[in-house]
């Protein structure tokens, strides 16, 4: 059977029907479901073997981006959000995903395994260009993560960013260390695999890291958009016949944890 894909939406939310085609496409059964469905009983989070979160601008980025959507998932959702992620179902955060993943504390994580972060000592902030940078980036994935999403990867994955608040950054130099390097998915590298500056790393986030992962490999949060380059005719130089490199790979490894679970 196809594992079931919650893709939570929420107003302004502007991602979810590619990120959905992408689930599906990797071998899931997707279903776009509105957060207040969650809240009301309608749909219970335990019925679902995978959660993303994808972009856009929830709740219009009220109190900053993702933290409106961060603080109802935080109040209302709490319970069902820690037995999620304890029994080790997969959750992707996408770009606001991304963002409400970190503001709300599933990422980094808690110390000894902990689901929730104790403290806000990590955030994505305006970008180093203090304007909204939409362009296509390279990543590469760190082969020491233990992320279950970039297992196997050794390709770069192409696709495009687009925000205007990715600058991954941490309260001080004692809050980075913080952070095991094998929690670190993905970075930023130039078409080469290089490590490199702007625009290459499109906001200045500290090392170049464009996703980052919690202890357990299970909850991943990335900025850039992989579900906007998952067939060939997104990529930006098809018509001259230039394929690859695609996102795709990282809802298939998705799904494949999710289908593999008891």
């Amino acid at each position: 059977m196809k594992p079931p894909v919650l893709i939570l939406h929420a107003t302004g939310t502007n991602r979810d029907r590619e990120a959905a085609w992408a689930c599906e496409l990797a071998g899931g059964a997707p279903e776009i479901v509105h957060i207040n469905a969650l809240l009301s009983g309608e749909r219970r989070l335990m019925d679902y073997r995978f959660l993303v979160i994808p972009g856009g601008f929830s709740f219009g980025d009220d109190l900053g981006a993702g933290k409106m959507w961060a603080l109802v998932l935080k109040s209302r959702l709490a319970e069902q959000l820690t037995a999620f992620v304890e029994a080790r179902r997969p959750v992707l955060g996408i770009c606001n995903g991304f963002q409400v993943l970190l503001k709300s504390g599933l990422l980094p994580g808690g110390a000894g395994g902990a689901v929730w972060s104790e403290s806000q000592d990590w955030t994505l902030t305006h970008n180093d260009s203090q304007r909204f940078e939409c362009r296509w980036v390279y990543l590469k994935a760190e082969a020491s993560s233990r992320c279950v999403f970039t297992q196997g990867i050794e390709r770069l994955i192409h696709c495009p960013v687009a925000h205007g608040e990715g600058r991954f950054v941490a309260r001080d130099a004692e809050a980075l260390s913080r952070i095991d390097p094998n929690q670190v998915a993905l970075r930023y590298v130039s078409a080469s695999g290089e490590a490199a500056g702007y625009p290459w790393n499109p906001n200045g986030s500290v090392g170049g890291i464009a996703g980052i992962c919690n202890r357990e490999g299970t909850v991943m949060g990335l900025m850039p958009h992989p579900e906007d380059h998952i067939v060939a005719e997104h990529h930006p130089r098809y018509h001259r016949g230039e394929d690859g490199q695609r996102g795709l790979p990282l809802f298939e490894n998705g799904i494949r944890y999710a289908a593999g679970l008891d």
